[in-house]
């Protein structure tokens, strides 16, 4: 397999992740990224993928044409079109997807991920978003959702201000599409006054140490009893962090296969009658969770059935009022 890049603005540091197990030999993927838009151009002498069969993201190509020498599919993408997601850390803005072929294809599936890094510049704040509910795709074909439920968890809350000491219903799940069956976890939790967390940031730990509920020591939060494995809830007190300001919840989700669970994957909460640590899916392995008062770290080595996706969201902003 080979591999171009061209027209690259000097702004611009251009990533790719090679899945080559899933390629099909001889392809050449050439990635142009723009300013807004990513162009991409697959090209392939033997392939048996039909190239009108291809997505970028979930659009078909804007091009197409087979010919003896070989099949050509070329995509134009807008960064808000076609599924494609966008990822900001400290330094950086990344817009990432992937090239696929249909999994019903007689030839073996393509996935050739794409993603276009920009320097982040000092300025740049976060768009506006829907407070009450997170949603994006992750990878391995999941697709991660977190919410601000109503009391009964039968749907999305219609407020985000809640009174001080009233729990705050959340709900998160994961959609598995054709992945093998994955357990949600909330590796951590923290509040903040801020959307994006930094160096200066004022924050509120709920849950640490990789899946501590650390909030259910000294008050009424706790993790509700699972109704499948691919959904976890949460209900929180309101916690007198700031009155009257915005509050932001940052969690990182985790999808991990739940038959290998361990001290850097789990669900713990403290139980205050019993005054020790108990791990909410079974309590009989509560001892997964005699780390969360120190420091807890998963094996090294997984079993190779393992797998897992994360994903960093934010709900918010919520404000929390004195009664």
């Amino acid at each position: 397999m080979r591999q171009r890049v061209v027209r690259m603005p000097s702004f611009l540091v251009l990533v790719f992740l090679s899945l080559a197990g899933f390629l099909v030999a001889q392809a050449e993927i050439t990635v142009d990224c723009g300013k807004n838009s990513v162009s991409v151009r697959w090209v392939d002498a033997n392939s048996q993928v039909d190239p009108s069969l291809l997505r970028l993201g979930d659009c078909p190509p804007t091009q197409v044409s087979v010919k003896p020498q070989g099949s050509e599919a070329v995509f134009y993408a807008e960064f808000w079109a076609c599924n494609i997601r966008r990822l900001v850390t400290t330094d950086a803005i990344i817009f990432e997807t992937e090239v696929t072929s249909p999994t019903l294809s007689r030839a073996a599936p393509i996935s050739y991920p794409v993603a276009c890094a920009y320097e982040r510049p000092e300025d740049w704040a976060p768009p506006l978003y829907d407070p009450l509910m997170f949603y994006t795709h992750g990878q391995g074909e999941l697709a991660f959702r977190i919410a601000l439920m109503n009391d009964d968890f039968s749907g999305v809350a219609t407020t985000t201000t809640f009174s001080l000491g009233s729990m705050i219903p959340i709900a998160a799940s994961v959609t598995q599409q054709s992945h093998q069956p994955l357990i949600l976890l909330l590796d951590e939790c923290l509040a903040s006054t801020t959307p994006e967390l930094g160096p200066d940031s004022r924050v509120y730990p709920l849950i640490t140490n990789k899946g501590c509920l650390v909030d259910s020591k000294n008050t009424n939060s706790i993790f509700l009893p699972r109704t499948q494995l691919s959904e976890i809830r949460l209900s929180l007190q309101a916690f007198k962090f700031v009155i009257g300001e915005d509050v932001y919840l940052h969690c990182r989700l985790v999808a991990w296969d739940p038959r290998d669970l361990d001290g850097g994957k789990k669900a713990c909460q403290y139980d205050r009658t019993s005054s020790r640590w108990v791990l909410v899916d079974d309590p009989s392995q509560s001892s997964l969770c005699n780390c969360c008062d120190t420091n807890c770290q998963g094996r090294k080595k997984r079993g190779i059935t393992a797998d897992s996706s994360t994903l960093n969201s934010v709900i918010g902003p919520l404000v929390i009022i004195e009664n």
